[in-house]
C-alpha cells in the first residue's frame, strides 16, 4: 500500500474520530479543550494511534480515561462512517506538543528584556 494512501486514510480517520467525539459522545469528562492532532495508521490498517492534545493539563487524565472507555463505541461508529476493509483498533496517546510550545513561548516572554519590543511590533506603527 502506498504511503500516500495511508496518509490519506490516516487524515480521514483523524477527521472522523474528531467528529464522532464532538458530536456523539456525551461524557462530561470530554469538553472542547482538546484537539485530535493526528492519526497514525499501520500499513495493514489494523491499528491506529490517535494523538490527542489537551490545552488544560489538569483535564488530561480524565479526558484520556474517557476516550479509553469509549474506544469500542468510537471504533464501531468509525466503521459505519468509513468504507475500509478493516476498522483499526484504536489507541489514544497524549500529544503534549502544543502545551510544550505554549510553555516555551511563556518562557521566552519572561526572559525578554524590559522595554524591548518585538521587531514586527515596531514596523507596524
Amino acid at each position: 500500500m502506498s504511503y500516500q494512501r495511508i496518509d490519506r486514510i490516516s487524515e480521514e480517520i483523524r477527521r472522523e474520530i474528531d467528529a464522532i467525539i464532538r458530536e456523539e459522545l456525551h461524557d462530561p469528562r470530554i469538553d472542547g479543550t482538546f484537539s485530535i492532532t493526528r492519526a497514525e495508521v499501520t500499513g495493514d490498517l489494523r491499528y491506529a494511534k490517535i494523538y490527542v492534545s489537551v490545552l488544560e493539563d489538569e483535564k488530561r487524565p480524565e479526558l484520556m480515561e474517557a476516550l479509553k472507555s469509549a474506544r469500542g463505541y468510537i471504533r464501531r461508529a468509525l466503521g459505519k462512517r468509513m468504507i475500509i476493509r478493516y476498522t483499526p483498533e484504536l489507541s489514544f496517546v497524549s500529544d503534549r506538543n502544543i502545551a510544550y510550545g505554549v510553555h516555551i513561548a511563556q518562557v521566552l516572554e519572561s526572559v525578554r528584556p524590559e522595554g524591548k519590543a518585538d521587531e514586527h511590533d515596531e514596523t507596524e506603527s
